[in-house]
């Protein structure tokens, strides 16, 4: 037994003395869906108001959500997928697109903009958060990423779902860079998964000069797929490098399927702004489009119990052509 103890204690100095060689080594046995390492960081950020957001007050209260950041196996300066979640937090249909990025040798960096706020979901009172605080959480992530000695500063996209995909598509706009994005820094693309299009802000059609994938589901009543179809249209009149593939028989939250998940179901008292037309109006207020007020989540058009489900066809669909898109876009070997 002190032999082989003795061994095995050699083996492990061993491999702690030489760990890039170690982790090379023994690549061959570990899964390619496994991360080489895992960091958690603490993100300093804000959560402020829509108008603040909007007009660029920073004088709200001062927070700190939380990263999780999985390297993937290899060496030097890999990419990286930042992942937003949405309503209902960082769940399980969250899991299977960071193993299949690792596994593609791409980093994925998981933001949580939940816990360090108190909360867990917010889907039945939207209100308890902006709907554009993402952004700002999103930007401080990319701020922290830029400067990983393992990270490629040039290929980082962004993800999101849901709130998340809300918050992914707005993140692209020149002029929420400039009032939030102190970093300089840039994401290569932006791929949002069924967000809400229903918001007019100023200005949104002068977005970065990065790529713009977008994918939703044709029977969506949570954020349906109509608004995005109609600022999709807006964006390529300004010739802005936008797709949007929409799927059948999709619902929203359509990916859950990667778990084998397909049974639709209520989601129990979620507000939903689908009958709602928001525009951005003077000094950062966002208003009602139809009553010319400013909107609240307590507006006639707010509607409750949208569906949400998984189709494991189309969510290998769409991830198929999410990574045959990062392929190309990333220059993955």
């Amino acid at each position: 037994m002190l032999t082989g103890w003795r061994v095995a204690a050699g083996a492990a100095i061993l491999c702690t003395a030489t760990l890039f060689t170690c982790i090379e080594t023994s690549a061959q046995s570990i899964p390619k869906d496994v991360a080489a390492r895992t960091e958690i960081y603490a993100i300093p950020s804000l959560t402020i108001s829509d108008q603040q957001f909007l007009t660029g007050d920073t004088n709200g209260k001062q927070v700190t959500v939380a990263g999780q950041f999985r390297i993937a196996q290899g060496t030097g300066k890999l990419p990286v997928v930042v992942l937003m979640h949405g309503s209902s937090g960082v769940g399980a249909a969250m899991d299977p697109w960071v193993r299949h990025f690792n596994a593609m040798g791409i980093s994925t960096f998981v933001i949580d903009g939940f816990s360090g706020r108190g909360l867990t979901m917010v889907g039945p009172n939207q209100a308890l958060l902006g709907r554009l605080n993402f952004i700002v959480d999103i930007y401080r992530a990319l701020d922290i990423l830029a400067k990983h000695p393992r990270v490629d500063p040039d290929r980082i996209v962004l993800m999101g779902f849901s709130r998340g995909g809300q918050a992914t598509l707005y993140a692209s706009l020149e002029r929420f860079h400039k009032l939030w994005n102190k970093s300089g820094a840039q994401f290569a693309a932006y791929i949002p998964f069924y967000p809400d299009c229903s918001t007019t802000y100023a200005t949104d059609t002068d977005v970065v000069a990065r790529p713009i994938r977008i994918f939703h589901g044709t029977p969506d009543d949570y954020n349906p797929v109509a608004s995005c179809k109609a600022y999709l249209v807006r964006l390529q009149e300004a010739k802005r490098d936008v797709v949007l593939t929409e799927y059948p028989d999709s619902p929203h939250g359509f990916d859950v399927g990667l778990l084998g998940v397909s049974r639709l179901a209520v989601s129990a008292n979620a507000q939903t702004a689908r009958n709602c037309r928001l525009k951005e109006g003077e000094g950062g207020v966002l208003m009602n489009d139809d009553t010319k007020a400013p909107f609240t989540y307590k507006d006639a058009c707010i509607a409750l119990n949208p569906h949400v489900g998984g189709n494991p066809a189309t969510a290998q669909e769409a991830r198929k052509a999410v990574s045959d898109f990062l392929q190309a876009l990333l220059k993955l070997g």
